[in-house]
């Protein structure tokens, strides 16, 4: 047996023995364990340093998860938009794939707390059917693997999907989103990076919430993928009690780029049942972000997204008094030191109609609206 999953074998999934591990009352544990699967790897177990704090929260089941009653099991509609067993096209030109439903962790916040724990993954049948969906939609240009945490399979069945997707020819990225490099470092082998780097152009994103998560184990599994020519990203969740302070997040997104990761989404927790007592208000979201701006360099602001209820997608937005009022003359402007400046439009050479935008709301969004998934 590999030594990943020997270790991965060592994780906490009973409440007695995490009620050993800690020194608590195992009644304690039991009472807060509800439906939903526990795991815990020991790198993480490593990590929490007393109960309750924020890398507890995000691992150790809560009572509230069971009462939590009135949010849906899929908010985000994925179940409807699935052509296909396991694969979501909810965007023009990209396609998740859930290969998939085991992960490393059972984040307690989880958009797919419906799914993930459940055994099995992409069988061949499934993966066919998936590759004969995508050979069809040759508009299809980007691939997302998920899950469950695709690093999950053994090195042969990631390669099997790799190497079937890259007969597609219209097909020019793949992506991975995981968890693995950060909960369970010692997935990553040379083993691992030498089949990813086969099938470039590859790119990772990783999920860290707090910066005590980027331990000198976990940099060093990110520095092999980085070497291996990975292109490494990293998604946040806004977390109630985790990361919901300008401070945690600035210093996280530091450490994010000490290890070759660049800072990619914050995002507001999903409306996912179970998972209401993490949120927070959206105003907390754009004060990080306001806090980020100017402050800190621009490469370590990730994008704030909402991935809109009922499946209309990821949705970016920005604190609204950065643009105060547009119209054919300029737009005024104001920094992160709250100073107001003026940028003209260029002359205009037709009487074509410019939006105009005065009284922009705080929660205004920035962009074209959508973004890449994951």
């Amino acid at each position: 047996m590999e030594a990943w999953r020997r270790i991965l074998a060592d994780s906490i999934v009973k409440p007695k023995d995490l009620a050993d591990r800690l020194g608590l009352d195992v009644k304690e544990i039991e009472a807060i364990v509800g439906d939903y699967p526990m795991r815990i790897t020991p790198t993480v177990m490593a990590t929490m340093k007393e109960k309750g704090d924020p890398i507890w929260k995000q691992v150790v089941p809560d009572i509230a998860e069971m009462e939590d009653f009135e949010a849906e099991a899929d908010p985000l509609e994925e179940d409807l938009m699935s052509p296909v067993p396991h694969l979501v096209h909810r965007y023009p030109d990209r396609v998740l794939l859930m290969v998939t439903n085991q992960c490393p962790i059972y984040c307690r916040f989880c958009t797919r707390k419906r799914l993930v724990g459940k055994p099995g993954f992409l069988k061949k049948g499934e993966l066919d059917q998936a590759i004969a969906y995508l050979r069809e939609h040759s508009e299809v240009r980007d691939v997302i693997l998920s899950g469950g945490d695709p690093l999950l399979l053994p090195d042969h069945l990631l390669e099997r999907i790799l190497k079937a997707l890259r007969t597609i020819p219209h097909l020019e990225l793949i992506r991975l989103g995981s968890r693995v490099p950060g909960t369970l470092p010692e997935r990553i082998t040379a083993e691992l990076c030498a089949i990813v780097k086969k099938y470039h152009p590859v790119y990772m994103n990783l999920h860290f919430n707090h910066p005590d998560e980027l331990t000198p184990e976990v940099k060093t599994a990110c520095g092999m993928l980085a070497d291996a020519g990975i292109p490494l990203g990293a998604q946040t969740v806004l977390l109630k009690g985790v990361n919901d302070d300008p401070d945690i997040m600035k210093r996280l997104m530091h450490q994010l780029l000490l290890a070759r990761i660049k800072p990619y989404y914050l995002y507001q927790a999903d409306l996912t049942k179970g998972t209401n007592h993490f949120r927070t208000t959206v105003e907390t979201g754009l004060n990080i972000i306001k806090s980020l701006q100017g402050h800190t360099s621009g490469m370590a602001v990730p994008h704030f997204v909402i991935d809109a209820p009922g499946g209309g997608g990821k949705i970016p937005l920005l604190p609204g008094d950065y643009m105060v009022h547009l119209d054919a003359a300029g737009v005024l402007l104001k920094n992160y030191e709250n100073k107001a400046f003026h940028y003209p439009q260029p002359p205009l050479e037709s009487a074509r109609e410019l939006p105009m935008v005065s009284a922009v709301p705080s929660l205004g969004s920035c962009g074209n609206g959508k973004l890449d998934d994951l």
